[in-house]
């Protein structure tokens, strides 16, 4: 009897020590490119290419000055930076008020435009790129800020609209009519009750949209110069034809995940404000 008693208690810690385990190997596997990354930033060419790696060596700052000193990088990162803050404020803007209108009335042909939505994160994004291509060289937009920003929106729209709209179909109608009985408007209700209340999905939101357009590759390869290039087309820079220069394009690679450091850690926070302010009493 004793020994029935304590095998419950011996299988749950074992079950305990097991998915620990198991988080702490996959954490492992996902973070060991970062670290092989930022260590290899900090190399010597020769301690680059050597084989097999040295996971010891005298670490040097020059490929960070190296890249940091180049004048064109700098203006990449205020690129993508202003590119990915206007997608990404534009796709919450028009998005959010839509996927409220879908989730609370119900329209003839809605499942058919929710499926047009839906299908703009299916289709590979080269299908767009070349009916975009023709528009913005006859609209003389090629290599603007508003031109990437335009295709960058394609997507984000379509994630924020499918996002906020099932968070919107969560929230109790109970809750608006509660708010309408009391006062407020239609647009106090959603801005003072139901937005509130859909933060975490604000917040999830706005980081996959700003993550997107941070890291975009394909629509600014296409659309841009000179003028509008972005953060990774300069990251890309460092790529030779005859050669990888690893240190420079692992340090320009540290530099380019900073930014969306800080913005995760901003966006975080609205995250647990979101959480607690939404909650409703009793």
């Amino acid at each position: 009897m004793k020994r029935l008693g304590v095998d419950p208690v011996r299988r749950q810690r074992l079950g305990s020590f097991l998915t620990t385990f198991t988080l702490i190997a996959i954490t492992i596997v996902f973070f060991l490119p970062i670290v092989w990354a930022f260590l290899m930033s900090f190399k010597t060419r020769v301690d680059a290419l050597a084989m097999p790696p040295k996971w010891f060596f005298q670490p040097t700052a020059a490929n960070y000055k190296a890249v940091w000193g180049d004048g064109r990088f700098l203006r990449y990162t205020k690129n993508s930076l202003i590119i990915a803050t206007v997608s990404t404020g534009l796709g919450l803007l028009l998005g959010v008020p839509a996927a409220y209108s879908l989730a609370r009335h119900r329209f003839k042909g809605q499942r058919a435009l929710l499926l047009g939505i839906l299908s703009t994160r299916m289709i590979p994004q080269v299908a767009f790129v070349i009916p975009f291509f023709i528009i913005f060289t006859r609209l003389s937009l090629n290599d603007t800020h508003a031109a990437v920003i335009i295709m960058h929106l394609t997507i984000i729209l379509g994630y924020v609209m499918w996002m906020m709209r099932s968070y919107f179909m969560d929230i109790p109608k109970e809750i608006e009519e509660a708010a309408l009985v009391d006062g407020c408007s239609v647009w106090q209700t959603f801005t003072r009750i139901v937005l509130p209340i859909s933060a975490p999905g604000l917040g999830t939101s706005a980081i996959f949209s700003f993550i997107f357009s941070w890291n975009e590759f394909l629509y600014a390869m296409v659309m841009t110069t000179v003028e509008a290039k972005t953060l990774p087309l300069g990251v890309y820079n460092w790529v030779a034809y005859e050669e990888i220069m690893w240190g420079e394009l692992t340090a320009a690679s540290v530099i380019a995940m900073i930014p969306v450091i800080i913005f995760y850690g901003f966006v975080q926070k609205a995250l647990v404000r979101g959480l607690t302010m939404g909650a409703v009493k009793g």
